[in-house]
């Protein structure tokens, strides 16, 4: 038999089958960075303009685009350390290098982290969408469409359970590229709304200093922003050749892709409200502004499609400390089913995004960025700590350390006023022009 297979495709035209393979291990990875994409640019980022009203825009520029290389670090150093330990789970490595208590710590941290997630998720959604729905004529405040508990539950049953039914994350990835698609349309609007409704509102005092006293409350924000070590796994697995030169590729487009567009968004954002930006950017714009309606509707459907990914990593946690084996179909729809209506119930009484961005960040996200991966690589790999390739993930260490403690103080004595649901004092006027706060 000739070794190379002439296969026939659709249009008539013949591939070898090495031809198919290469073509397949390509899409595998285009897919992998569409979901990689997806996870990262969840519901934090439209608290990144917020993120650099904290830190200050020249100085929030600067640590945005640090937490996105340490991301980038510390995901392939994950990947590194489970095929240094010969382990295929985020949960299985530190299993592997700390024992059970490091496989408790980290179930509890990578279970917290998608799962209050999910639940800033369906926030953002009752927020976003009830205010597009207003927009429809005849749709008014006291309709069923503009009350956030029926679209929370109407936008949990038609979508996002259905969605997080899948068992093959590689399956998302379609919908991972329209989620990518909905996310360029918002950034273009804020761009757009920078230029126009900007200008017409008058900066805060000290709009342009280099930095503001609570930058490591905004290092919170934006590590819960760029968090996707959770699911690096899961993505690694879904390549059709997982090798490391592989998923570096695949790693280093995806977070330098996500740095753009998170970028982009917050400058856009913090340079049109300056001071006044809120940890949720969709609460500074006015209600009848149609392009900002249009874009709560892009982000909203984002978010639908965001969802699948984190309770693909909550179900997986449960089913490794619970099962230790791989669900039955029944066990894959009981999990599936508990996940998402203990996420829409906390969502339905609770509806203050900020606060819930800056805690799972500093709580969360932090030390699976900044610690355990660095961790996991110091105790597999040989040499002393501040020597060598060990010396970059000793400081991370550090610095994880340094910003979950004074991240999470700097939150419990300053914590973010929520004015969910408050129109703005600008929108008063219907020109917005030369707009000073109210006396």
């Amino acid at each position: 038999m000739s070794q190379q297979l002439q296969l026939n495709s659709e249009e008539g035209t013949t591939l070898t089958a090495p031809q198919k393979a290469s073509g397949e291990h390509r899409r595998s990875m285009i897919y992998a960075s569409f979901n990689f994409i997806n996870s990262i640019i969840g519901s934090g980022i439209i608290g990144l303009p917020y993120a650099l009203n904290q830190a200050g825009l020249p100085l929030g520029l600067l640590l945005l685009t640090l937490v996105a290389l340490i991301t980038d670090y510390s995901i392939i150093l994950l990947i590194k350390g489970g095929n240094m330990s010969g382990t295929h789970s985020y949960q299985s490595l530190v299993k592997s290098t700390f024992g059970f208590p490091g496989f408790l710590i980290l179930s509890g941290l990578q279970f917290l982290y998608p799962f209050i997630a999910m639940i800033s998720y369906n926030i953002t959604i009752g927020d976003t969408l009830t205010k597009v729905f207003q927009r429809i004529p005849g749709v008014g405040p006291d309709h069923i469409l503009a009350e956030r508990h029926f679209v929370i539950l109407l936008s949990t049953l038609a979508f996002t359970l259905p969605l997080s039914l899948y068992r093959n994350i590689e399956k998302l990835g379609k919908v991972s590229f329209l989620s990518m698609v909905l996310t360029l349309a918002i950034l273009i609007i804020a761009i757009i709304r920078a230029s126009t409704l900007g200008t017409q509102i008058l900066p805060t005092e000290n709009a342009w200093v280099f930095a503001k006293w609570n930058a490591i409350q905004a290092v919170g924000v934006m590590s819960f922003a760029f968090i996707c070590h959770h699911n690096s796994f899961l993505i690694y697995g879904s390549l059709d050749q997982p090798t490391l030169s592989n998923w570096s590729r695949v790693t280093h487009g995806s977070v330098g892709s996500a740095l753009i567009i998170s970028a982009a968004f917050a400058v856009a954002g913090y340079s049109t409200f300056t001071g006044y930006t809120q940890g949720d950017i969709f609460e500074n714009y006015c209600r009848n502004d149609n392009l900002a309606t249009f874009g709560r509707f892009c982000f909203g459907l984002s978010i639908i499609t965001t969802f699948p990914l984190e309770c693909f990593v909550t179900r997986e946690v449960l089913s490794n400390v619970i099962c230790s084996r791989d669900l039955s179909k029944a066990e894959h729809v009981a999990i599936t089913f508990l996940i998402v209506a203990v996420c829409t119930s906390i969502s339905l009484a609770y509806d203050c995004l900020g606060v819930v961005l800056e805690l799972n960040g500093v709580l969360s996200a932090t030390p699976l960025i900044f610690i355990i991966p660095s961790a996991c690589f110091l105790k597999l790999s040989s040499g002393r700590w501040f020597k060598g390739e060990n010396l970059l993930p000793t400081i991370l260490i550090s610095i994880g350390l340094f910003v979950m403690v004074t991240g999470l103080t700097m939150t419990g004595l300053y914590p973010q006023d929520c004015s969910h649901g408050v129109e703005m004092f600008y929108c008063a006027d219907a020109n917005v022009s030369g707009t000073v706060p109210p006396s």
